[in-house]
């Protein structure tokens, strides 16, 4: 039986918006605990049923809302610098902690992203990193038209919002799950220039510093992703100066992997994973 929870999340560490948690456990003491960073534009309670199957397999699971998403507070796909969502991921290291068990991170999409850069920021906290179609770059070029212009805004309208292009048929090939997508109030489908650009520098960031990451990793792509370039995911990949890690290429999944309809296939061989590894010294 899997124990669950959920509440507004007062922070401890840092500063900022209040940010929303949630809980997933065994009955029992787990034998691991997974952090969950999710995707921009969506929220943690997403990946409830992710959670649910990893609790089975004895893993404990902490998503959070970061600011500007979900039930967390914030303006929506805003941010001032990159590294509040850093600060943010601070908070759930110290909920993680609290579970006093091997604890692993896991970062979706632009959750990726953050969760690459809270490893390369803060590697001792974590046995290793799993990422799941992570955000290096988007997987069409954008018109430098509408680059300079979000540079421009980047610096004298910070919080001008632009259409963020996520269609929900470009998610999963799981037809009702799309359209749930497209009917979640906590779903929203618009960027700020400033995260946009914060965004832009991070992902150059992440890839110019990958070789300093030694944990044990595990990325998961599905090759039909129309929404970040594989190859990049690919490049951190291989830049990586870790001896354990994993490349796993889904044959025409789209974005959300762990929304398709194989999706219980790939959250049980990333629990297995994630259970094999529980046991590696911190970085």
């Amino acid at each position: 039986m899997t124990r669950h929870d959920q509440r507004s999340l007062s922070r401890a560490r840092t500063r900022g918006p209040t940010l929303y948690s949630y809980f997933a456990s065994p009955d029992g003491k787990p034998a691991a605990v997974v952090g969950i960073v999710h995707g921009a534009f969506e929220y943690g309670e997403r990946y409830a049923h992710v959670m649910d199957a990893w609790a089975e397999q004895g893993i404990a699971s902490v998503a959070i809302d970061m600011r500007g998403h979900g039930r967390a507070g914030g303006r929506r796909g805003y941010c001032e610098r990159f590294e509040e969502f850093l600060d943010d991921t601070l908070e759930l290291e110290g909920l993680v902690a609290e579970t006093k068990v091997p604890a692993l991170l896991f970062g979706h999409s632009f959750g990726g992203l953050v969760a690459a850069s809270t490893a390369l920021a803060r590697p001792a906290a974590w046995r290793a990193l799993v990422l799941s179609s992570p955000f290096f770059d988007v997987a069409t070029e954008v018109p430098w038209p509408k680059m300079v212009a979000a540079r421009v805004a980047s610096r004298i309208l910070p919080t001008f919002a632009m259409a963020n292009g996520i269609r929900s048929s470009d998610v999963t090939h799981d037809a009702a799950l799309a359209r749930a997508y497209d009917e979640d109030p906590l779903t929203f489908h618009t960027a700020t220039a400033r995260w946009y650009t914060e965004t832009r520098s991070a992902q150059e960031r992440a890839l110019k510093k990958a070789a300093s990451i030694a944990m044990p990793l595990y990325v998961v792509v599905g090759t039909a992703d129309r929404l970040v370039k594989t190859e990049a995911a690919r490049s951190f990949f291989d830049r990586v100066s870790s001896s354990d890690k994993t490349w796993d290429e889904r044959a025409g999944l789209f974005h959300e992997v762990l929304n398709e309809p194989e999706w219980r296939g790939i959250a049980d061989k990333l629990g297995e994973w994630m259970l094999a590894h529980a046991n590696h010294s911190a970085v």
